[in-house]
């Protein structure tokens, strides 16, 4: 990793899964306050329409037709999560290899650029170390989130075990609490704050987008703060 971020010691970004309709509000979200996500895409799943039974709520779990890729994600990253999202840890070698690899190509096509990163579906219960060893050496995948919350910004020691901050649905106390000391933070060596989810987490309530769009407000637009995706602020 860079010794700084373009001379910044503090850098924010977002990383959001499955590549679904709700992905165009939190874009539009991020974009008024400057900030930055990775998108990642499950591209053999894309234009399907399903819904997701959460908290009591039916959540649609539309994902993104193919021709609209490029244009939605325009500013962002576009990133793998695995051609059908299954579970890595359950798979022959060849066929994680097959899923991580023809995603990455895919939506390589459909980005316009070579795309490098990931996150593993379904999170840490579905990886393991020799399933990462595996996409270090037969993918060209150069960094991937699990689902672990480190709840601090130390900056990762394996890029294909790179463990993310917080989870803004499950702890949004606590998304807003780990905000504020970031923004306090004067920092000597560089630190990472690192924000995951799914974008029809925020259907539960209007209120989840309100609280979200609030946290957008509170850490964007500092001047010690550079903001960038996955890929730019890792590699």
């Amino acid at each position: 990793m860079a010794a700084d971020f373009n001379g910044k010691l503090k850098a924010v970004t977002f990383s959001y899964d499955d590549g679904v309709t709700q992905d165009r509000r939190l874009v539009r979200i991020l974009n008024k306050y400057g900030l930055k996500c990775t998108f990642n895409i499950n591209s053999a799943l894309l234009g399907n329409h399903w819904c997701i039974y959460q908290q009591g709520v039916n959540l649609a779990h539309v994902k993104i037709h193919p021709d609209e890729v490029r244009s939605v994600y325009e500013g962002h990253e576009i990133a793998v999560h695995t051609l059908h999202h299954p579970a890595l840890n359950a798979l022959s070698d060849e066929d994680v290899i097959r899923e991580v690899e023809e995603d990455r190509i895919k939506l390589s096509e459909l980005a316009g650029y070579e795309v490098v990163g990931m996150a593993y579906p379904g999170g840490t219960p579905n990886v393991n170390p020799h399933v990462a060893q595996l996409i270090r050496e037969n993918t060209g995948v150069k960094y991937s989130r699990t689902t672990t919350a480190t709840y601090n910004f130390e900056l990762p020691k394996d890029l294909l075990m790179l463990d993310p901050t917080v989870h803004h649905h499950a702890d949004m106390n606590g998304l807003f609490r780990l905000g504020q000391e970031f923004i306090d933070l004067k920092p000597d060596r560089p630190q990472l704050f690192y924000i995951w989810g799914h974008a029809y987490e925020f259907d539960v309530s209007e209120d989840e987008w309100e609280r979200f769009e609030e946290f957008c407000r509170m850490i964007s637009g500092r001047s010690d703060i550079f903001y960038g995706t996955n890929k730019e602020v890792l590699l």
